[in-house]
């Protein structure tokens, strides 16, 4: 197999997929600031945007029509940007400090990592996070094994999710091209938009994941029958996205990454 026809770079999302069962920490801070502002939303609202950038985040909550209208009735007027930095300030500083108790890596998690090493794929990083939040995640997942080549925050290009800067500058820090040499893999649908606008491949992972919507005691909990039926609702919003395969966790990855190099290596003898 030619080496230019086999994933050479894996870019991972951190709360959700590599991090954080269930995308725990900004779901818990995104409540507190908006029920703290006179706001409630569902946990499922909350869950929506998530994997964007968390002020571009705050914008799409408030532009929901059951927040807009209960900040009209609150405050007898339309939310305008001065609101959406003043709740990006209370994010932030709430984040910075309950983030570095979620940041122990999900199971099988740096297993995968190393696996991929050995089979000569490089780990890169994007996030929904700013530069200072991931200060405070960094040393957890350090400290039980899990460290990427490279890390990029929204701050770094500019532009979060779902625009594909972020993976882009990975593959410029690391040396990876062209762009089919790459798969995104992400717990939210922002994460698969992130890797399909770059025109790289991308995987969704159901096990932990933001969009599964479960915390670890749920999961663990729920029948098996809603369950199944839990997971079959997120592969359809997964592959609606445009993601190229599914996986039930990061244990499956290495596998589905020999199944894409396949592909590509049946593709070129066409």
């Amino acid at each position: 197999m030619h080496t230019e026809n086999k994933i050479q770079l894996a870019v991972f999302d951190w709360a959700g997929t590599t991090v954080d069962y269930g995308s725990s920490a900004p779901m818990v801070v995104f409540e507190e600031i908006f029920t703290k502002a006179g706001i409630t939303l569902t946990r499922a609202e909350i869950n929506g945007p998530m994997g964007m950038e968390k002020k571009a985040h705050i914008r799409s909550l408030l532009s929901l029509e059951t927040a807009s209208r209960q900040w009209n009735e609150k405050y007898g007027r339309t939310w305008n940007e001065e609101d959406v930095e003043h709740l990006y300030e209370k994010f932030e500083a709430r984040l910075a400090e309950v983030v570095a108790q979620f940041s122990t890596p999900i199971d099988g998690v740096v297993e995968t990592v190393g696996r991929l090493r050995e089979m000569g794929v490089k780990i890169g990083s994007t996030t929904g996070y700013n530069a200072d939040m991931m200060k405070n995640v960094l040393p957890g997942a350090e400290k039980v094994g899990y460290i990427p080549d490279c890390v990029v925050t929204p701050d770094v290009t500019g532009m979060g999710r779902p625009s594909p800067f972020m993976l882009f500058e990975c593959m410029r820090q690391l040396g990876v091209y062209p762009v089919k040499n790459v798969v995104k893999v992400g717990d939210t649908i922002a994460d698969i938009l992130e890797g399909k606008n770059a025109g790289a491949w991308s995987i969704g992972i159901l096990t932990g994941s933001n969009l599964l919507g479960l915390t670890e005691e749920e999961y663990s909990c729920m029948s098996a029958d809603a369950l199944a039926k839990r997971k079959d609702e997120t592969v359809t919003k997964y592959l609606a996205a445009g993601a190229d395969m599914v996986i039930d966790s990061m244990r499956e990855l290495p596998a589905a990454i020999e199944a894409l190099n396949n592909r590509m290596a049946g593709e070129a003898l066409r």
